[in-house]
């Protein structure tokens, strides 16, 4: 039986994932100065929403990246332009590697939907750096201060080679790390959270049955005939009118 898109299943886990990423995002994240720009702080928010899509779905998981960026706009520091950028690039992540795991729901298609999901990113992140983020940056706070903080790295960067510095050196290795670490995370616990939660959901609704992979089994009703001709249900069902 086909499990509804709007289930309460599907709803509650978007909900869960969406408030774990949203503290990921807002609260579980530190620099790493000696190997990147100081402004660039590593977090895993991503990771529930990848999660999520493995899941239910790449619409959920990009559901959830929306979520997480739209709770996280009333507390933005650069007029919501950065969460825009991080809502585009968590999409190009999420999405195409959801869609890639939905069409072959195996460990190699996991592991191809993952490389392609983090170059699909890796490439979204050079263009919105490079033609969103620094230009408003640069305008919102002024060239000497960006290039400035760029400087401890690369002390001989200027403005006029800012980007030649910034994008291959700092974005590129940047953003790889990061994806790489959530990539690997949701390699390992992927199957094992979705046993877990269907087993969960499996238990509440009364279900009994559930498979290898996870997914909630509903026995079939077995009906016996009682000394009268009347279908008795072995549920425990009033039986229909004959």
């Amino acid at each position: 039986m086909k499990e509804k898109f709007f289930s309460t299943k599907n709803i509650t886990v978007a909900a869960v994932m969406t408030a774990i990423s949203f503290v990921l995002y807002m609260f579980v994240k530190f620099p790493l100065p000696f190997l990147f720009p100081a402004f660039l702080d590593v977090q895993f928010s991503e990771m529930p929403a990848l999660i999520t899509g493995f899941m239910m779905g790449p619409v959920w998981g990009g559901v959830v990246i929306v979520l997480k960026c739209l709770l996280k706009m009333p507390f933005s520091g650069t007029a919501c332009v950065g969460e825009l950028g991080d809502l585009i690039m968590g999409i190009a992540f999420v999405v195409p590697a959801s869609l890639i795991y939905k069409k072959f729901r195996t460990k190699k298609g996991a592991l191809i939907g993952l490389i392609v999901g983090t170059l699909s990113e890796l490439a979204i992140a050079l263009l919105v750096n490079g033609l969103v983020l620094i230009p408003f940056y640069a305008k919102a706070f002024g060239w000497d201060m960006i290039v400035g903080m760029l400087q401890k790295l690369f002390p001989d960067v200027s403005r006029a080679s800012f980007y030649r510095y910034y994008l291959p050196l700092s974005v590129l290795p940047f953003n790889l790390l990061r994806l790489s670490v959530c990539s690997l995370i949701t390699f390992f616990v992927y199957k094992h959270l979705h046993k877990l939660i269907d087993r969960m959901f499996a238990r509440q609704m009364g279900r009994k049955n559930v498979t290898a992979d996870g997914v909630a089994e509903i026995a079939a009703t077995e009906s016996a005939t009682d000394e009268n001709g009347t279908q008795e249900n072995t549920e425990g069902h009033i039986p229909s009118a004959q």
